[in-house]
């Protein structure tokens, strides 16, 4: 079949498709806090809720979060057969990039410890019931709540704003008190996170395997962490600017994996695309080709759009013209391109969906569900438990419109 004729029916099937609705938001609102993650599943009565624990003695070693208040986790303890196994899950919502967006993230939960929520629910792969989370729901759970907006990887501080970029530190210390609990015997271990969670458990994944002994089983998951280095609709590059200014602003230069800063410039380093193939740590990659916070903010931000003719086909892919539908398009073919080294360790695993989504390990319908994404039969989390445990060898992309997989139709505010 020809080009043409892909685009046609790429087009037709996306018309029959679920619509994703996103509502709109200002570039600069990347930098702020970002709500396409699990905090807007409601608190329903029969989910588990889990007390938000501060890292006391945390200040003494400088790590701190932006306004310099103790950084924080939220743990359920493991439970018979899962008792001395242990999933951390690394908190998103975005990055601050410079004076402006840093001084209004310290009065954010992304900022600091004064304003998070004292429980938080724990949906998805985090859940304590084996029907919604059958392969970890028994394993010790922890959020890693998100602090200092660099992906857990800045190191400095702006002392006339009285801004401490710590985030290096912060993963240091919430590890070490981890390990102090007991996951410093954990027979296995599993290092995940969604969104700038996933592009930390990137960043930190091969450190997170140096912690333990060689009889732990150590894989990490990101979760929407494949931010691209792509162009924009306007021709630029809006992403690679703002993290420009994360790396540049937060000190997040000196943490990067040497493998990548040997050769190429910290930017770069920040982006997953230039850092995966060389990761020594069984890794999966959990994606939607088409990532609803990537369309959002780094593909037609309204900087790029001053005539608003993608508006329109933001909130409701219906709406798109063909043109756009194949923007989108080359979209999905970079991110695919992207992992094609990634993809040939047998050690790592993948699951891109064609969903307009963001995050679907935190959510309790994208993660295991009766309507949950599915690929080659599988949802998402049977897809990342096959992987883990090595039950099948997990590579599973799929076709270049949607097609065999169920995307639920969600609504994020």
């Amino acid at each position: 079949m020809d080009f043409g004729k892909w685009v046609f029916l790429g087009f037709f099937c996306l018309l029959r498709w679920w619509i994703v609705v996103v509502q709109g938001f200002s570039y600069a609102n990347v930098s702020h806090i970002l709500n396409l993650e699990n905090s807007e599943v409601s608190d329903a009565p029969t989910q588990l809720m889990v007390p938000l624990t501060l890292i006391h003695g945390a200040d003494e070693k400088g790590a701190v979060c932006l306004d310099g208040t103790l950084p924080g986790y939220h743990w359920h303890c493991g439970f018979g057969s899962g008792a001395n196994s242990w999933l951390i899950q690394i908190e998103g919502g975005g990055w601050c990039n410079n004076r402006r967006t840093c001084v209004f993230r310290k009065t954010t939960r992304r900022g600091s410890s004064n304003y998070m929520e004292k429980q938080l629910a724990f949906t998805g792969i985090l859940s304590n019931k084996p029907e919604e989370n059958p392969d970890f729901y028994n394993w010790n759970r922890v959020k890693l709540r998100y602090c200092d907006g660099a992906s857990f990887a800045g190191e400095g501080q702006d002392e006339a704003n009285k801004m401490y970029f710590r985030g290096q530190r912060i993963w240091q210390v919430a590890m070490e008190e981890l390990m102090a609990k007991g996951m410093c015997t954990a027979d296995q271990a599993l290092l995940s996170g969604c969104s700038a969670g996933g592009l930390a458990s990137i960043l930190h994944c091969d450190e997170f395997g140096t912690l333990f002994s060689g009889h732990t089983k150590v894989k990490c998951l990101s979760d929407a962490g494949l931010f691209l280095d792509a162009m924009d609709v306007a021709g630029g590059h809006t992403l690679r600017d703002f993290y420009h200014g994360v790396v540049t602003y937060l000190g997040v230069g000196k943490n990067l994996p040497s493998s990548c800063t040997d050769h190429m410039d910290p930017t770069s380093c920040f982006f997953p695309q230039n850092l995966i193939a060389n990761m020594k740590t069984p890794l999966f990659i959990l994606n939607a080709a088409y990532d609803a916070w990537q369309v959002q903010a780094s593909l037609a931000p309204p900087s790029c759009d001053p005539h608003h003719e993608w508006e329109g086909c933001k909130k409701n892919h219906t709406r798109c013209s063909s043109s756009q539908m194949q923007f989108f398009q080359k979209f999905r073919l970079q991110m695919l391109n992207s992992v094609k080294g990634f993809s040939k360790s047998r050690q790592n695993g993948l699951f891109i969906n064609s969903c307009f989504a963001h995050c679907q390990s935190e959510r309790q319908d994208t993660w295991f569900a009766d309507d949950s994404p599915v690929l080659g039969k599988k949802a998402v989390a049977t897809a990342v438990g096959d992987w883990y445990f090595g039950r099948a060898d997990t590579k599973l992309i799929d076709c270049a419109y949607p097609c065999d997989n169920t995307c639920h139709n969600l609504i994020f505010g």
